[in-house]
Parts: C-alpha cells; structure tokens; sequence
C-alpha cells in the first residue's frame, strides 16, 4: 500500500540516528505494527529528561524494563524508584513465550532473553544497600525548604549551622539538630544571645513540630552515617553493562514527606557531585522516579521550585531524569515543559475530568497526519504507546504509535531466595549497612551541659565567705560619720581661712 510506504519512509527519515540508540519497538498505522518502521531513541538526547504515562494496567513499568535493560545494556547505569516492587524482576532472564515472540515477529528483529547487574537499595528497614545522608550534607538553605520554613526561622536553622561550625560539632542526625535548637533557648541562651542575637522560642517550637512530623515518617532512618556516596550508582559491571540500582520502596507509599525529602537531597547531591559534562554523545546516569506525584503531591511551593531549578540544571551534568506517572498533568507544566521524551500509554475516558485531561495531553504531542491523536490516545493496547522525542539535533520527532518490544529480563518479582542471593553478594550492602553513631552535637552538647551543672552546684555549696567589721563599724559610728561628712569638713577649712589671715 502507498499508505503504508510513505509512513514508513516518514518514520524511517524522522528516526535516523547517526549515533546510538535505543530501539522501542516498531511503528502503528491503521492498528497495525508496520515491520522494521523502528521509533529509535538517540543516546545523545536521553539527558534531556522524559515522562513514562498511561492508566493503569497498560504497560508503563514494563516501558521503564525496556529502557533500563536497554540502558544498562549500553553501559549507562540506572536507578529505579520502585514504590510497588515489581522491578526486581531485572536480574534474572525471562522465561519466553510465544506471545513475545509473535510481537517480534511483528517489530522485525529477534527476542533475546538476558538478565542484568541488579543493585537492591533501601531508605527503611528493608533488606538492601542502606542510603543515608548527615543534616550537615543537606545545608540550612534546603533543609529549610524540606521543612518549609518562613523566612525567619530559616534563619534561625542558618544559626544552627554556624554554631555547630564555629564549634566544631558534626551534625550528623535529626537528633543532634533537634538539640542544637533545645540549648538555644535552654542551657546556652545567653552564649547564643551574645554571639548570634536572641532566639525565638516559639520559632524553634515550630522547627521542633516539622522535624518531628519529619521523623513520623521515618526519616531518622535516613539521616544519619554512613553517607551515600552518589558516585557508586554509576558502577559498571566486568561485561561493561551500567549496574541496575532499584531503591524498593513499597514501604513509604504512605509518607510522601520523606520520599521528597530523599528525592531532592539525591538531586542536589548529584548536581554538586557530577562534573559539567556538556553536549556529549550518551548520558552518565539516568533516573526513573515511579509514583512521580508522590513527589509533587504534598511539596511546598520552595520545593517546587528547587525540584523545577534541579531539572533545568542537572541536565549539563549528564543525568536524565524520567518521571513515570498515570497522568501528565501529575507533573508541574514548569517540569513537563523540559522534558523531551514523551512516552504515552493508552488514557481512559470514564469522566468529563478524563475526557478534558485527554484533550490536554494530546496538545502536549507534535501534530501528525497520520494520527488523530485524541482518538489514539484511548484506543492503544496494552504495551502500546505513542512516543515523540528528539533527534541528535534537538528536533522532536514524528509522532509514532508503537508496539513496544518485550522486556529481556523477567516480567514479575524475585523470589525471596532470588532477593537474598543478590542482596548476599553486594559489595556496597558491606560499605553502608554498618550503623555508625560517633560523637556529634548531642553529645557534645550533653557533656557541656553536664558540666556547666556541676560547676553551677559546685558554686553553690561553697562556704559564704565572712564580711570584715570595717566597713560596717563606719557605717555605725556616729562620730565618724560626723568627722567625715561634708558639713563639717566645710567648717573645719573656713576656720583655717580666717586664722591664715
């Protein structure tokens, strides 16, 4: 068919890469997969940010397996936030079926089962490489903005930090802050008073609450050593393939406080750690957040606008960030208008509220003629999708509804034994796993509040030391006192005056 021939030659021109690439599978038109009209995503684009969206049930988290696999297999580590822990599945082969292979047989090349190196990380007590960082690490400026602070407690937290400074106390965990702020306005109210100005009591109350509300959620878990070096989620296995580092969270669904506090210290981490990188042909490391509202459903305006300043810079570093999602308007426009691969599985229009968030998503695609995309949108099948991304240059591409290709690792969960074994043979569970608690501000602080006790006690049970009479006996002898007083002394010289003369 003509058809057919000018929407392949369509794909074939907007999907030509001259570097390397990743294959997503093969092009839709009429409902049917067009063989070898390959959607291919350059590597030297993929730093530029990407949403994975659609309803449930259609396909995403196998999307997010494909490119991750595909990713590793290229030599780019990746890390996996995985809230509903169905990723582990990565470190072993799929099994097969006919099913993947009728679907290749339709894309045009082969299926090939492969496991990949798998690294299992946890913020709580779940099994796997710990992930912690010091309050000393998160700075007053963003810990302000995790706690969303006003502008005068803000400063009240900056306070904190440059007497642990000028003292030499670590901060190391919430407890040693939650302490720091207690002397201010307790045992060292006047040291503080004099070098930094008084302190509000009712400021520090209110820090005190957030941190609190902060550790409900688990966060004391987190704060605290040995830090993550962020550098060792961009490891490379002995067949040159970028390790998998899938952070389980199925856990913390419920404490999105926390998950947005991780998220953001790992971004900021990442942004001072990485070298500027500039426009290079593939990207150092790339990041797949799941859940992504999880992030911006309960975040302050500040910490928006940290995440959105994040996004727009950590780019120039060689990191891509990909938000998986169920709707694209879960995602700030501010954020959604820098991303560049768009990957959409199918939306269902069950409410007028579903049948306007369609609308809106299919503005956000390029227009195509081969595609109404409103209509698209609700017809695609499971591990189908529309995708738009950019070519080597920077263009978008031409919109494709794709049959997407089969993951090559399994499609469901390790078992326990499968979990373990991975966990066992991990060389950074036994860097980070041993719980380190030196001394810090809390113990510092302890000890010289002691001391000043005791040395407040020693004062007092000092023997009263005995008053001398003399000065008591002037102050009782009248003649003195008239000897002594002005009057007299007046006399005494107007009668030296007249016998001079």
């Amino acid at each position: 068919m003509a058809g057919t021939e000018d929407f392949l030659d369509h794909i074939e021109k907007g999907y030509t890469t001259k570097g390397d690439y990743i294959n997503m599978g093969a092009a839709i038109l009429n409902g049917e997969a067009v063989k070898n009209a390959f959607v291919k995503i350059p590597l030297k684009t993929l730093n530029r940010h990407g949403l994975i969206a659609g309803a449930t049930g259609t396909g995403k988290t196998k999307t997010l397996q494909v490119l991750a696999e595909n990713l590793s297999e290229k030599g780019i580590p990746v890390l996996l936030m995985d809230l509903k822990g169905d990723l582990s599945g990565l470190a072993q082969p799929s099994p097969g079926h006919a099913k993947i292979d009728e679907r290749h047989e339709k894309i045009g090349f082969p299926f090939k089962a492969s496991s990949f190196p798998v690294e299992i990380l946890s913020l709580s007590e779940q099994e796997g490489v710990k992930l912690r960082a010091t309050v000393s690490e998160f700075g007053p400026v963003l810990l302000s903005r995790i706690l969303d602070l006003s502008e005068t407690q803000s400063g009240i937290v900056a306070v904190v930090f440059k007497y642990c400074d000028d003292q030499k106390m670590p901060l190391l965990d919430l407890k040693d802050f939650k302490k720091v702020l207690q002397f201010a306005t307790g045992a060292g109210k006047a040291e503080f008073t004099k070098e930094y100005g008084r302190i509000s009591t009712s400021s520090t109350g209110t820090i005190l609450r957030k941190i609190i509300e902060l550790e409900q959620q688990g966060a004391e878990l987190f704060f605290g050593e040995k830090s993550f070096d962020v550098n060792d989620l961009t490891r490379i296995d002995e067949k040159g393939r970028g390790y998998i580092n899938i952070l389980r969270l199925t856990d913390i669904q419920d404490r999105p406080k926390l998950f947005s506090t991780f998220m953001l210290s790992l971004l900021a981490e990442i942004y001072d750690t990485f070298p500027e990188q500039g426009d290079s042909d593939r990207p150092e490391l790339i990041l797949f957040i799941d859940e992504a509202h999880l992030i911006f459903k309960e975040a302050s305006k500040a910490l928006l606008d940290q995440i959105e300043s994040i996004v727009k810079l950590i780019r120039s570093k060689g990191i891509g960030l990909y938000f998986v999602t169920q709707n694209p308007t879960d995602v700030p426009n501010d954020v959604l208008s820098q991303l560049g691969l768009k990957v959409q599985h199918a939306l269902r229009a069950f409410t007028a509220r579903d049948r306007k968030a369609i609308k809106l998503t299919a503005e956000n695609y390029p227009e195509s003629e081969f595609y109404d995309t409103k209509e698209v949108l609700t017809s695609l099948g499971i591990g189908e999708a529309l995708i738009s991304a950019l070519d080597e240059k920077g263009r978008p591409t031409p919109l494709a509804a794709t049959l997407l290709r089969a993951p090559m690792s399994r499609m469901d969960v390790l078992t326990d034994k499968e979990l373990k074994e991975v966990i066992d043979r991990s060389a950074l569970v036994k860097k980070y796993n041993d719980i380190i608690d030196r001394e810090s501000a809390y113990e510092i602080l302890n000890e010289k509040i002691e001391n000043a006790e005791k040395l407040a006690e020693k004062e007092k049970n000092k023997p009263a030391a005995r008053k001398t009479s003399s000065r008591a006996s002037t102050r009782q002898n009248p003649i003195i006192k008239v000897l002594t007083s002005a009057t007299f002394i007046r006399g005494v010289l107007g009668v030296l005056k007249k016998v001079m003369r």
